[in-house]
């Protein structure tokens, strides 16, 4: 609740994408590792780190430049694309 006399400041649109980003890639990342190594880990074979990695990192910034092309065509200061 914010104090009398001031006002809320809306949350970053950039904090927005991060966030959903964020968000997206544990999800997908999560369900991506268990599909592509549950098998090794059942195994006991432990996880291929670079791999795990990758799981997170690509569904990460796949949501975030999405988001941000999004963002960017939506401007109301934005003429449309004309094709030339």
């Amino acid at each position: 609740m914010p104090q009398p006399g001031t006002r809320e400041r809306a949350p970053s649109p950039r904090r927005a994408i991060l966030v959903r980003s964020l968000v997206t890639a544990l999800v997908v990342g999560t369900a991506l590792n268990v599909v592509n190594q549950g098998e090794y880990l059942l195994a006991g074979e432990g996880l291929m780190w670079g791999r795990c990695l990758l799981n997170y990192l690509v569904p990460f910034c796949v949501a975030a430049f999405s988001a941000w092309q999004t963002q960017r065509q939506c401007r109301p200061d934005r003429t449309p694309d004309r094709p030339d």
